[in-house]
């Protein structure tokens, strides 16, 4: 960290590889986006890279999936689009990724320069924010686009992701923070392992030939392939994970730091929401472009051409 102390509740200092791929995101990067599953580490990762950032006087801002969604769903028109079971209806997936884009031109438009830094998470799996790795044409499409903007895959091994999810199961009976009580419980890890392992057969990931419903234990190799592909068009990288960083101690969801949330007034929300109710007046065809949410325009290319 070129001679400079490293700051106080900096448990990455432990892995000194992770030490320095994060240093210099936080000297280098104006926009950073940690991509993948729940219970893959990227909270913890912003947390770290947050105080990296700070620590070299950089501002904080923060966008992500579960600081801006309840305020999609608390509107007057998402409130007809309830979670089912803990799942978030399909329209409310949609309005939040189509404002994210808007929200992530605006923030550059409104910041100006290389001090301030916007550190998201895009876990993209069942079209949660997975119109930031989408190609469009928009004036978000010249900052994700851009050399400064990065992507970052973490991909625990299989150990640590056991001991990634045994500690949010904890979490969840004994929180440090609220939003722990509303992180995805082991049930619904799984359940969406299964599904990327779906769309990894897809992808030719993943063996096409094992029986659909098979529970292939978590893979490493399967996990980055699929993020990878992905993430075809972003200035994007896998980060190999291995270490237990010492975190029992404190909740990834507090700051020490002043930050700012990139989040949507419930105006914005409302717009959103019946700009999908309008591209989406059939349900049937809403359930596709969810179920599909893999194939982006990031992504089509390497399953088929159209």
């Amino acid at each position: 960290m070129s001679g400079r102390e490293p700051p106080p509740g900096l448990v990455v200092s432990e892995d000194a590889g992770l030490l320095a791929v994060l240093a210099a995101l936080a000297r280098d990067a104006r926009l950073v986006f940690f991509a993948g599953l729940p219970g893959t580490g990227k909270s913890l990762l912003i947390h770290q890279l947050a105080h990296l950032a700070h620590a070299r006087g950089r501002p904080i801002h923060l966008l992500q999936w579960d600081v801006a969604r309840p305020v999609f769903e608390a509107s007057t028109p998402g409130r007809r689009y309830p979670q089912e079971r803990g799942v978030t209806h399909g329209v409310i997936r949609l309005a939040v990724g189509r404002w994210a884009r808007a929200a992530v031109a605006q923030w550059h438009a409104e910041h100006p320069g290389l001090e301030d830094i916007l550190i998201g998470e895009t876990p993209f799996v069942g079209h949660r924010l997975v119109e930031l790795a989408r190609v469009g044409r928009d004036e978000a499409e010249r900052v994700l686009s851009a050399e400064w903007t990065r992507f970052v895959i973490p991909v625990p091994s299989r150990a640590l992701r056991e001991h990634l999810e045994a500690e949010r199961a904890r979490r969840a009976r004994d929180p440090l923070h609220p939003r722990e009580r509303e992180d995805a419980s082991p049930e619904v890890l799984r359940d969406l392992w299964r599904q990327l392992v779906g769309v990894a057969r897809v992808l030719g990931a993943a063996d096409p030939a094992a029986r659909p419903d098979a529970d292939v234990p978590y893979d490493p190799e399967i996990y980055r392939a699929v993020y990878e592909r992905l993430l075809a068009h972003r200035h994007a990288r896998a980060l190999p994970m291995d270490t237990r960083l010492p975190a029992s101690g404190f909740s990834a969801y507090d700051f020490p730091m002043p930050t700012a949330d990139v989040v949507p007034t419930e105006a914005d929300a409302a717009r959103w929401i019946h700009a999908v109710e309008a591209s989406h007046p059939d349900p049937a065809a809403l359930q596709r472009e969810i179920d599909g949410w893999y194939r982006s325009r990031a992504a089509v290319g390497l399953v088929r051409r159209e």
